[in-house]
């Protein structure tokens, strides 16, 4: 019987549902596993530029083959599932997409006494990816610190998780620095950033445009996620930004310093004030981060202690 690598992807992924693998975890089993496959590729590769001669060359074939049978293979097998960005890792659930969403966003513990990682365990993460990469200093906007003056959930569709403000002069001269100052010309950038656990195609548009409504008043809005969940996810989050110019951060939970701006937010000139007066009447967190803003003007420095990052 011709092996059928489609089939054993699916095979590998079913004894460990939810467990998430990358191509090359799963080419590995598979060179561990079927070594007689492995030896009958060898011996037919005709390969010239890359020949498959040592183990490293052949599992690289796999990985590259696991690739491009991806969307045949979910195609055929809704039930398998890949995650977005760097490296995409492949999984088998039952769930739905829904389902997924709830269980990311509810407490739970694992076997091993690990309990899940939830929302606000990312924003500390956020703001040393903010700081070491982009120098953005951040702080956390927390929405049970405002009015409830907009009825339930209505607090959702107002604040960020998480503010920044960009330091334009850092490295300019005092007299510049100065002659800006006369000039009232602009000295920082605004940022606006909503987190989310997992997005996939049962929240994308949800989350997508509570990211629009909560960052409309600021220079650069962006959400941001650990995971993003299918290719048609991405595909909709591109065209949904390419239209509203919201950017999309994926955030590595195990090394936050190598999250990626998947897709660069577009800038607005001007801060919409308005709206931000109304965040400032309503959110004490709000209030003090524009205060911060202010003092910046005022006195060109900036106090690390005041930031969370």
């Amino acid at each position: 019987m011709a092996f059928n690598l489609g089939n054993k992807v699916l095979d590998f992924l079913k004894e460990s549902p939810e467990k998430r693998y990358t191509a090359r975890e799963i080419a590995t089993w598979i060179f561990e596993t079927y070594p007689d496959y492995i030896q009958r590729k060898k011996s037919r590769s005709k390969a010239t530029v890359i020949p498959l001669k040592d183990d490293d060359a052949v599992i690289q074939q796999v990985i590259a083959e696991i690739s491009s049978q991806r969307p045949r293979l979910q195609k055929k097998y809704p039930e398998i599932k890949t995650t977005e960005g760097r490296p995409r890792k492949y999984y088998f659930t039952e769930s739905s997409d829904s389902a997924e969403i709830e269980r990311a966003e509810t407490i739970s513990t694992n076997e091993s006494g690990v309990t899940s990682i939830k929302e606000h365990d990312l924003y500390p993460m956020l703001s040393d990816f903010l700081w070491s990469e982009l120098e953005v200093y951040s702080k956390r906007i927390d929405e049970k610190r405002s009015k409830n003056s907009h009825g339930p959930k209505g607090n959702k569709w107002l604040y960020p998780d998480l503010v920044g403000m960009e330091d334009l002069s850092q490295d300019w001269n005092r007299e510049i620095k100065d002659c800006v100052g006369q000039y009232a010309d602009k000295r920082t950038k605004l940022w606006s950033f909503e987190v989310k656990i997992l997005v996939n195609r049962s929240n994308i548009r949800e989350v997508f445009f509570q990211t629009v409504s909560n960052s409309s008043w600021s220079n650069f809005g962006y959400l941001v996620a650990s995971e993003i969940e299918g290719a048609e996810t991405l595909k909709e989050l591109r065209m949904l930004s390419s239209l509203h110019g919201i950017g999309f951060i994926q955030l590595d939970i195990e090394n936050p310093s190598e999250s990626q701006i998947i897709i660069p937010a577009k800038e607005k000139l001007e801060i919409d004030w308005n709206t931000a007066n109304r965040l400032a009447d309503e959110n004490k967190d709000f209030i003090e981060y524009i205060k911060l803003v202010r003092q910046f003007y005022q006195t060109g420095e900036i106090r690390d202690k005041d930031w969370d990052a």
